[in-house]
């Protein structure tokens, strides 16, 4: 149990991705124009270092810039059915007050030159202050298992805190050239610096049995460590009291014979027996009294451990290398199509860890965390002089990264990640652009993917804003956009118990930006 408890703990926050737009690692809310308008694909501004690298040969004559920051909120639900908790519901929340991007461009004839900077994936902090339900079914299930051994046993305690933190920024550059006044085309490459910071403990693990051991007195709270240590203490003391009647020659007769035969009185047979509980019969042998008494000594011992105060303090960094290749077709300045790929990042996380109360996670690990290759389609059409509509589609080879997890991913996955937005801007006046846009992403994990520690949900998200120009050369973009998620219902079978589990999320986030040409 012990050994559970701590990977429950690992696990719980080494996955504080955001997912707001993206597949199941990769972040595609990439500036505050995506939040208002959340179709970028084919767009031609500093923001298309990301979105569309090709396009950036079709930029005016000179250096051009666009800064942005998105302030992210995520509250993420649990509900579970799982007999005997305190607590059904479990709520965390991350967030991510500062996410912000970096776009520069430099065009010069048929050439343009970019480089970005942007948390590619991760990029959010989550706070678990209740824990979670695989966490306190592990508690849960102490009563009742007690209550069966003959302890009766009705309640239950824990402090369980878990906080962890997750970001891959992405260093990007680009080389774009503009084949003829139609067609451009790009390369470049991404550099991946990954980071997850995890931190929690698990402490003041409390029962109430109904035993005379109970240091608290019967039915009170307790320590359910020193509980279980005074249960094997007192085991490993009367499987030692059999031992000189063993060595005598009498571990082949039951209790009631050693007390006819005068090696044991009434009451330290009864006591014998009594211990046992349920488990005990009376055809038992002295030895198999002693046996059954070391195991139970070992069993409780064993308990003691995994009850004991825990804590974890590490962390983990890796890198990767991202090539990205990009084309853009300009039919018109009223139409325009582009297109990108982007490489798989196989990215390999290095434990460095300080505290690990278990042993289970020595510095130095190592587990894989791919981002997967991602193709992306857009495109953008003026239908009046004041109204530009967009749409773009982006399919994630999620089947041939590796997420690290126990299981294969054709065990965990059926279908790749997509997602699929539609948008306009219009033009009020010259300066003045109002936005707003609809993106869909549909997840293609499995019911084996989704566990309260990690799950995969499809999402439907609205953005809108604006962009003002304060002059020809100065843009400011603001955006809100909410997401809301299709939360999904797991079914479970442990030890024969039945229990469901949900989880939902739901998001919101608000964003700031300044486009600059110089």
């Amino acid at each position: 149990m012990r050994r559970f408890f701590i990977n429950l703990l690992m696990a719980v926050v080494l996955y504080p991705s955001l997912s707001l737009a993206g597949g199941i690692v990769t972040n595609t809310n990439q500036s505050a124009s995506f939040i208002r308008k959340p179709v970028q694909d084919a767009v031609i501004d500093a923001t298309g270092t990301y979105y569309n690298p090709a396009g950036l040969v079709f930029l005016e004559e000179g250096f051009h810039l666009s800064l942005s920051n998105q302030t992210i909120s995520q509250t993420r639900t649990i509900t579970s059915t799982f007999p005997g908790m305190a607590r059904t519901e479990f709520e965390g929340g991350v967030s991510a007050p500062l996410f912000p991007t970096v776009y520069a461009v430099y065009k010069t004839g048929d050439l343009a030159f970019s480089f970005g900077v942007n948390p590619i994936g991760g990029g959010g902090s989550a706070t678990f202050d209740d824990g979670l339900p695989s966490f306190e079914q592990q508690v849960a299930v102490l009563p009742p298992m007690l209550s069966a051994a003959g302890i009766g046993t009705t309640q239950y305690s824990m402090n369980a805190a878990f906080d962890g933190s997750s970001l891959n920024w992405g260093i990007q550059v680009n080389a774009s050239y503009a084949i003829n006044e139609m067609i451009g085309v790009s390369a470049g490459v991404r550099y991946v610096i990954a980071n997850n910071s995890y931190t929690g403990h698990l402490r003041d693990v409390r029962i109430n049995p109904m035993h005379p051991l109970n240091a608290e007195g019967p039915g009170n709270m307790i320590s359910a460590p020193v509980f279980f240590s005074t249960l094997s203490a007192a085991a490993g003391g009367a499987a030692q009291s059999m031992q000189p009647i063993i060595d005598g020659g009498g571990g082949i007769f039951t209790l009631d014979q050693l007390v006819n035969a005068g090696f044991l009185t009434p009451a330290e047979a009864a006591q014998l027996a009594g211990g046992l509980g349920a488990s005990y019969n009376t055809s038992m042998t002295a030895a198999q009294v002693q046996e059954a008494y070391n195991a139970n000594a070992a069993l409780m011992g064993g308990y003691a451990q995994a009850t004991s105060d825990m804590q974890l303090d590490a962390s983990q960094s890796g890198s990767g290398i991202v090539p990205v290749v990009g084309l853009n077709i300009k039919f018109s300045d009223d139409f325009n199509v582009a297109l990108k790929y982007e490489h798989k990042a196989s990215i390999t996380m290095t434990n460095s860890t300080t505290i690990d109360d278990v042993g289970m996670y020595p510095d130095g690990l190592e587990v894989a965390a791919d981002m997967p290759a991602m193709l992306a389609v857009g495109a953008s059409y003026r239908v009046l002089p004041q109204l530009r509509i967009s749409g773009g589609v982006h399919y994630y080879f999620d089947k041939s990264a590796d997420y690290g997890k126990s299981l294969p991913n054709d065990e965990v996955i059926d279908n790749n990640f997509w997602e699929a937005a539609f948008g306009f801007e219009y033009a009020l006046n010259r300066s003045l652009i109002l936005s707003a846009g609809y993106l869909r992403t549909q997840t293609g994990v499995n019911d084996k993917y989704h566990s309260d520690l990690s799950h995969s949900l499809s999402t439907n998200s609205i953005g809108g804003g604006a962009k003002y120009m304060i002059n020809p050369n100065l843009g400011i973009n603001v955006g809100v956009m909410s997401t809301m998620y299709e939360a999904h219902t797991k079914s479970f079978t442990m030890q024969n118990i039945s229990y469901n589990e949900n989880y939902d999320r739901v998001a919101l986030t608000f964003a700031i930006g300044v486009d600059v040409k110089f």
